[in-house]
């Protein structure tokens, strides 16, 4: 498989997210375990929580999405947006309380909502024909992050058991390295030319007035990935599925450690692979793999099988989240990137979010075989209905 160039500003964003990634993922799989064994949440808390954080991280891709599209600019969206979750990430450390929890969790999901779709937009501008390349190179540095950040946290509880808190105050450390490379991301020419679209003037009605010149393929591709996103609940359910068959803190975390790592490792051959292709197939493939995924996840009670089953998991990742935005940017012009990718964002956030909390208070009232069941059924559905639709392109 041949390698692509990759140019120095999708390098640094690469870093960036790295690093932030890095400290993010830290934090990750022992939020959970926080709120329900420190603080005594219950599980419909974790899912409300999880749902609460992706809307509003949702509604603000959307928004910045287009205004990065209006202002011809992107790198003050990515300094803006991880410079403020660099800094609210460690705040539990400080004062463990389940409100302080929800207030970084949140607040961070804003900085997330402020840079994710000017980001992306971004990368597209430097990818030169070569988008699969270029998002599959920009997650594995991205997941890259997400297997130092579960390691770290993994060692910092071996030598102190039970100081979660000093997990997330140690989380600054990659957030400030984070926060320094975003002062290097450069605005590519294009996009500043290219601003002055009448589209882009409407600043009131701008998804009204995207939505009448946005291509056919892109609409019904939104609309796919919306309806996959309701499947598609919060990660932390598979780390506390994973932590209840394997009594284990350590080894539910480090199955989360093994899924980012598979992720970040794949990711990049996979992307190159979907530029030659096609994003649809290899879209469809990552759906179906979920499907299996879940599944298993519903009726697993071995714990050797979960490796299995994060290890198909990052498989899944590799071949769905770049790919898609990937996929997207290739149906979509460069000045229209940003509203684009914001709005498949917003209200991917949005089902993820009605996933996230009715999957736990099904998992609250039934059990945990039953939402993920119900995630294997409805996508699998969904990734037949995507391979039976002929107008969207095989790009």
């Amino acid at each position: 498989m041949k390698y692509k160039k990759i140019s120095k500003q999708v390098v640094i964003l690469g870093l960036v997210s790295f690093f932030t990634d890095f400290a993010s993922e830290m934090l990750y799989p022992i939020t959970p375990i926080f709120l329900t064994v420190v603080l005594g949440a219950s599980m419909s808390v974790v899912g409300l929580i999880e749902g609460i954080a992706e809307v509003t991280a949702g509604f603000l891709k959307g928004y910045f999405g287009a205004l990065s599209d209006q202002l011809g600019k992107r790198s003050i969206f990515i300094v803006i947006g991880y410079g403020i979750s660099g800094f609210v990430k460690s705040l539990p450390g400080l004062i463990a309380t389940v409100p302080i929890v929800i207030f970084s969790r949140i607040t961070d999901r804003i900085g997330k909502g402020i840079r994710t779709a000017p980001r992306d937009a971004l990368l597209a501008s430097y990818a030169n024909g070569n988008t699969g390349a270029v998002f599959g190179f920009h997650r594995s540095m991205d997941t890259l992050g997400a297997v130092a950040g579960p390691l770290t946290a993994i060692l910092l509880l071996y030598f102190f058991p039970g100081k979660y808190a000093w997990i997330y105050l140690f989380a600054i450390v990659p957030s400030l390295f984070a926060i320094a490379f975003t002062f290097t991301v450069k605005d590519a020419k294009s996009v500043a030319k290219n601003s002055e679209h009448p589209f882009l003037r409407n600043k009131k009605k701008v998804y009204k007035e995207f939505w009448k010149i946005a291509p056919r393929e892109y609409k019904i591709l939104l609309v796919a990935l919306t309806a996959f996103s309701l499947a598609n609940s919060s990660d932390v359910f598979l780390i506390l599925k994973s932590k209840q068959v394997s009594q284990s803190d350590t080894i539910a975390i480090l199955g989360y450690l093994f899924y980012n790592l598979i992720y970040a490792i794949a990711s990049y051959p996979i992307g190159i692979l979907a530029d030659k292709l096609g994003k649809k197939i290899i879209f469809i493939i990552g759906m179906l793999i979920f499907s299996v995924v879940y599944f298993g996840f519903a009726m697993n009670e071995n714990h050797l099988i979960v490796w299995l089953l994060f290890a198909l998991y990052g498989i899944y990742a590799s071949s769905t989240e770049g790919v898609s935005k990937a996929w997207v940017s290739d149906l979509v012009p460069d000045e229209f990137r940003g509203s684009a990718i914001g709005l498949l964002t917003m209200l991917s956030s949005f089902a993820v979010m009605i996933g996230s909390f009715v999957a736990g208070i099904l998992w609250d009232q039934f059990g945990a075989q039953v939402p993920f069941l119900i995630s294997s059924i409805i996508s699998m559905l969904i990734a037949i209905v995507l391979l039976s639709t002929k107008t969207i392109a095989r790009r």
